[in-house]
């Protein structure tokens, strides 16, 4: 049985307008929302999880492979998406959490870190090997060769394919990425105003190795399930801007990818771009969009908004206590920085602003926190109890006031929180030709 992501991703190539958004992110209320508009909208999810995130160890969340299908599988229990309808990704899977370890320790690792996101059952796999380990040869650029990095996704490829001959016969075979030309994950530490579009020559250099490593590995059949190849089509943001993509500008990519095998690119860091871009990359054959920051940034602005209307209309009610979430949220970074201070530089005050509204959103690393997650159930339980009056909900959050009014909504704070998620998650379905409707 074919990978139902291969299914999909061939139909692009009679009809351009097809495609797939990804979503990157283990927010509770981000996947949430995002199997909400799979139901709606009749189709797939596909949900990633990155290799630092969730790994063999646990990852920064705190969950291997395996917790993180139980996570999201209990999610679609709740949400009534039927489980044969989410395709689960690892992107950037490989050495990158351990580069400051030898080669051989650090390869080991991916190894096993390959070997739980497949047992796991995981069937799009990223392989990425474009970091350089403890002990490697550099080029004069200070890079690890070209042939170095695709012979290591060949090896990764290797112990995929064999896995999978270990997990039940009732999952697919697992689907390839190659390519490492991204953005920096999480957005630019630097201000923005110019981004190198990947060279036709570098993409070409990319499958051709990649194609003649996995051949000397006797990976023929793998080969035909590789789906794409990763590039950088020149979009990126960082604190407070946006660069935009430009169809011109990446139309030699666009040409090059129609007539070359595996004919298809996957688009990091699509966050933030003009809807009508986001349709235009996937016809431009950019057909895998991935997502992550917008979605959190979107569910930060619904907690935020529904703060301040918890403040206006509940301050003075004796038997209330407020949640106060921002406050906690920055109390909270402030005490662990190790998630935001290497991203945001300027003064105090930028660091303020940043902190809570920067594009790069590193405030999504902090939802987790006990303290947060306290105020957050008390911030919904109190609007749960007191909903709040249409007109200030006006203030706040016009558009959710509005679909209130016209019955598309509850006034209820989790619905609010879904909606002004769906709002982004609907760009990218209409993009890649998902939505209903």
């Amino acid at each position: 049985m074919k990978n139902p992501l291969q299914r999909r991703l061939e139909r692009h190539n009679t009809d351009p307008r097809i495609g797939i958004y990804s979503v990157c992110s283990a927010n509770r209320f981000v996947l949430e929302a995002a199997m909400l508009q799979a139901r709606e909208d009749d189709s797939m999810l596909l949900i990633e999880s990155t290799s630092n995130q969730v790994d063999q160890f646990g990852g920064y969340s705190g969950m291997t492979p395996s917790d993180f299908v139980f996570f999201v599988k209990n999610i679609a229990n709740r949400t009534g998406l039927p489980w044969s309808r989410i395709v689960l990704g690892g992107d950037h899977l490989g050495p990158n959490v351990w580069q400051k370890e030898t080669a051989e320790l650090a390869m080991q690792k991916a190894d096993e870190q390959i070997r739980a996101y497949v047992a796991a059952g995981y069937t799009k796999i990223h392989l990425d090997t474009s970091m350089s380990l403890q002990g490697d040869p550099l080029t004069a650029s200070g890079l690890i060769s070209p042939e170095l990095v695709a012979e290591r996704a060949a090896e990764l490829c290797m112990v995929a394919e064999k896995t999978f001959t270990m997990v039940p016969k009732t999952i697919v075979k697992p689907v390839y990425i190659i390519g490492t030309d991204v953005p920096v994950p999480g957005g630019a530490r630097h201000p923005l105003s110019h981004i190198e579009i990947t060279s036709v020559e570098r993409v070409r250099q990319t499958i051709e190795l990649t194609r003649s490593w996995f051949i000397s590995h006797e990976l023929q059949d793998a080969w035909k399930r590789v789906i794409a190849v990763v590039v950088q089509p020149g979009v990126e943001f960082s604190d407070t801007a946006v660069i935009d993509y430009n169809p011109r500008a990446a139309s030699k990519l666009s040409k090059f990818i129609s007539k070359t095998e595996p004919f298809l690119y996957e688009a990091h860091s699509t966050d933030f771009q003009h809807p009508a871009a986001l349709a235009e990359m996937v016809r431009d054959h950019f057909a895998i969009l991935k997502v992550g920051p917008w979605l959190t940034f979107a569910f930060r602005e619904a907690v935020f908004g529904l703060s301040y209307v918890e403040e206006e209309f509940l301050q003075n009610k004796k038997t209330v206590t407020l949640s106060r979430i921002k406050r906690i949220l920055e109390e909270v970074m402030l005490n662990n920085p190790q998630y935001w201070q290497k991203h945001y530089s300027g003064g105090t005050d930028q660091q303020v602003l940043a902190r809570a509204y920067s594009y790069s959103d590193r405030v999504r690393y902090y939802w987790p926190e006990q303290a947060v997650q306290e105020s957050l159930f008390r911030l919904v339980r109190n609007l749960k109890k007191y909903p709040p009056p249409l007109n200030l909900l006006s203030q706040y959050l016009p558009e959710q006031y509005w679909k209130i009014r016209e019955k598309k909504l509850e006034n209820d704070p989790d619905q609010i929180i879904y909606n002004c998620i769906r709002k982004v998650l609907t760009y990218y379905s209409r993009a890649a030709g998902m939505l209903k409707g």
